[in-house]
């Protein structure tokens, strides 16, 4: 093909993929499925590779990322970027009222906007074309991360229509969507990592990351609402932001003109009942006088604008005391501090205990043992300390400082760059990180040994018989039958395990019945840190064998599907360690699954293309199998329902709230049957 007519091509795919992504992600009106949109990006990735010099600045294959970013260079903002002024009372928010009116007169309308709680960006295009993303910073500088902002399919990368302006700022809010979050943390969870806090905690690393794939894959979201630039001709902040919305920018359909104070009132009341049911976090309505004149009449203070205010919602908190610290040892080594408190009630629980994430958070909050803390839930996923009521603090106590030695085995901790937690590097002899690595690799969606449960995997280990996975395939009745461990729970009643001959035997079929598990499976089972269930599967179909995948080198594993540098050095360092390579010879003689067996089963049909499916309820066979079959038809399985969603599959006792939501979103709910004929 001559090269004019590769770089129609390239600009028509561009085009195209520019155009789809728009309608998909700033209007919500999807017109191809996501499989004909796959298969465009797929065709100018490949054209790109093979003419990089062709490829235009607004191509959307920059959204996928794939560059490392050292170091986040800083830039000053064109305009501060101010902070706004907040309240938390009705009658605050009308003495604003009054102080706008004295200034601005009688004729006063207001735009209100949901406070979205995640991190503000700067976006600056010129002759149309995303040049530079800056965060807020201290407000005069901020950092430049525009690898990563151009990864947020709801950012535009170049504008459209004719008339946009040669240079122009907007100002946005990035956020991670709750089922995103969700996800990441499912995602975190199954890898052995701890849990990020919150939302607006994930989207400021994420943003921070050096691997822009990472970023790509977290689904970062963002709404814009504010434009400045010369020579605007806008009279209204509404029409300013209609303006952004028809050259490609998303902009909130949660936003109202308001007449009066009451209007605005009512506004915030009606946003505070629905922000639970929202799919991102809120923490409260930002009012801003809609003229533009006025807004300029007036003016600035020096650390806010006069013409806007931000109503907050207020977190349920209370004050207790903080007792004591331990500090627990995940799968992976991570080393997590939880504070031990007086308990409290907070949002209808009882609360005994509250994470304090990391050294950085204890060293931030300076919290001290006996002091009076301020305890949040919100929409945490756990109660969270918040603040300390330092005029209350004993004159003697000490600054927390944070262990040095892992509490179980001794080994000392280890920080590696760019991250906040501590681990202990010792992961083969250190109890915790064994025990956890046991049951991780018995649990349902890995070698699903369900007849090792109920502490018997502590039991296995504490008497000697299973310090890694491969001595489980050594079990037999003799070493199996007559062990006993007494369990005291959480209510302090103790609970008397025994292995019998019939408990013995169930253990050994299960062990053997998982030597059955796809190979996907069991390289999920075996831990790999940052190798969670989506990660495991996208590795076994790439690589095919554990053969192939232990011999690839960096260049080769960052090829697969969803694999980033951090992934691609944890496998390689797994592979390296003599002890792991012992535990995969021994479970290959043992007769695991180390290769794909079908390789042409993988993909059955293409019939559930483009589709998205929630299942929920008990079906005839497992959910696994069924979202497996899914995937082998060409469909997609997501955990929650949104307007994305194309069907929820329903078993018995459905989840109420997903079929609650499936009926607002009007989004098809089909059984089992209904199911079966689509793919048979």
């Amino acid at each position: 093909m001559a090269e004019t007519n590769i770089a129609e091509r390239i600009k028509y795919l561009t085009d195209q993929i520019n155009h789809h992504n728009y309608l998909y992600y700033v209007m919500a009106q999807p017109q191809i499925s996501d499989y004909e949109f796959d298969m465009l990006l797929e065709e100018l990735t490949r054209v790109e590779m093979e003419h990089p010099e062709l490829a235009l600045p607004d191509s959307p294959t920059q959204r996928v990322g794939g560059f490392i970013t050292k170091e986040f260079a800083s830039f000053e903002h064109k305009i501060p970027m101010l902070s706004l002024g907040n309240t938390y009372s009705e009658e605050e928010l009308r003495d604003f009222d009054t102080r706008v009116r004295k200034v601005a007169g009688n004729n006063v309308q207001y735009v209100c906007e949901l406070k979205f709680d995640g991190v503000s960006i700067s976006l600056n295009y010129r002759n149309g074309l995303l040049f530079r993303a800056l965060t807020r910073g201290d407000g005069v500088r901020g950092d430049d991360v525009t690898t990563n902002v151009k990864t947020i399919r709801s950012i535009p990368l170049k504008l459209q229509g004719n008339s946009v302006p040669d240079e122009i700022e907007v100002r946005g809010e990035i956020f991670m969507p709750r089922n995103a979050f969700d996800a990441l943390n499912e995602e975190r969870v199954e890898i052995g990592e701890t849990p990020f806090a919150n939302p607006r905690n994930s989207t400021a690393g994420t943003l921070k990351m050096q691997d822009s794939a990472e970023v790509a894959r977290r689904r970062l979201e963002n709404y814009c609402y504010f434009l400045a630039g010369d020579n605007l001709t806008f009279a209204t902040h509404a029409e300013s932001l209609a303006a952004l919305k028809s050259w490609g920018f998303r902009i909130s359909d949660q936003t109202r003109v308001c007449n009066s104070m009451d209007e605005v009132w009512q506004f915030i009341l009606e946003a505070g009942k629905k922000r639970e049911t929202l799919p991102y976090d809120i923490d409260g309505v930002v009012i801003k006088v809609n003229s533009l004149a006025q807004q300029q009449a007036l003016g600035f203070t020096a650390k806010s604008p006069r013409w806007a205010i931000a109503y907050k919602y207020k977190a349920e908190r209370v004050a207790t005391l903080l007792l004591s610290i331990d500090y627990q040892v995940g799968r992976t080594g991570t080393v997590t501090p939880v504070a031990n408190l007086q308990p409290v009630k907070l949002a209808g629980t009882i609360v005994k205990r509250a994470s304090l994430h990391n050294a950085d958070i204890i060293e931030k909050l300076d919290v001290r043992i006996g002091d009076s803390v301020y305890v949040e839930k919100g929409g945490e996923i756990i109660p969270k300390i918040v603040g300390v009521e330092i005029e209350n603090r004993d004159l003697f106590s000490q600054p927390v400082a944070f262990i040095t030695h892992c509490p179980e085995c001794g080994t000392a901790l280890i920080r590696n760059p760019g991250e906040a937690a501590w681990y202990c590097p010792n992961e083969d002899d250190c109890p915790p990180q064994i025990k956890g690595k046991l049951e991780h690799f018995i649990s349902r969606r890995a070698m699903n040994i369900e007849s090792l449960g109920e502490g018997k995997v502590e039991m296995l280990y504490e008497s000697g018989l299973v310090r890694n996975v491969a001595d489980l395939y050594g079990l037999n009745n003799e070493k199996l039958i007559g062990l006993t461990k007494v369990i005291t729970s959480d209510d302090q009643k103790e609970k008397k395990i025994s292995i019998r001959e019939k408990s013995a035997e169930n253990i050994l079929k299960g062990v053997e019945s998982s030597k059955n598990v796809p190979f996907e499976r069991v390289l999920y089972a075996l831990g790999i840190r940052y190798v969670g269930e989506t990660v495991a599967k996208k590795l076994a179909r790439h690589f095919g064998s554990i053969e192939k995948l232990q011999s690839a080198g960096t260049d080769e594993l960052l090829m697969a599907e969803e694999i980033g540098s951090k992934i691609a050095a944890s496998i390689i360092d797994y592979f390296a360690n003599p002890k792991h390579r012992e535990i995969i010879g021994r479970l290959r003689i043992a007769g695991l699954e180390f290769e794909n067996r079908n390789e042409g089963s993988a993909n059955l049909s293409d019939k559930l293309s483009g589709k998205v499916f929630v299942v929920s309820g008990v079906f005839s066979r497992s959910r696994d199998d069924i979202k497996s079959l899914i995937e082998a038809h060409g469909g997609k399985n997501a955990g929650s329902v949104s307007k994305n969603t194309s069907y929820v599959l329903a078993g018995e006792n459905m989840g109420p709230e997903k079929r609650k939501k499936a009926e607002q979103l009007h989004v098809p709910i089909i059984s089992e049957d209904d199911f079966n004929a689509m793919i048979a």
